[in-house]
């Protein structure tokens, strides 16, 4: 229980604190949070476009693989030329 009072205590003078800030430091600590939200937004688009890079290009590997398949099937099964794909 004393853990929980002293807990309670702490947070009430945290949020106490926060609202004596300066205008300045607001500004400061909006400043911070929203560069910092912007470079997370930054971080997770170039990794999303780095996924997309990487899952068309296993795409486009696994398309020639299915292609050069398909024309060993049909030149083994004497359907076709071995002219290209």
């Amino acid at each position: 229980m004393k853990t929980i009072t002293l807990l309670a205590v702490a947070v009430g003078l945290g949020a106490l604190a926060g609202c004596n800030k300066s205008p300045q430091e607001n500004a400061a600590d909006n400043i911070e949070a929203n560069t910092e939200n912007t470079a997370d937004m930054i971080e997770s688009n170039t990794s999303n476009a780095a996924d997309m890079v990487e899952a068309n290009g296993q795409n486009a590997a696994d398309q020639v693989r299915a292609a050069g398949e398909n024309q060993a099937d049909q030149v083994r099964s004497g359907n076709a030329s071995t002219n290209g794909y």
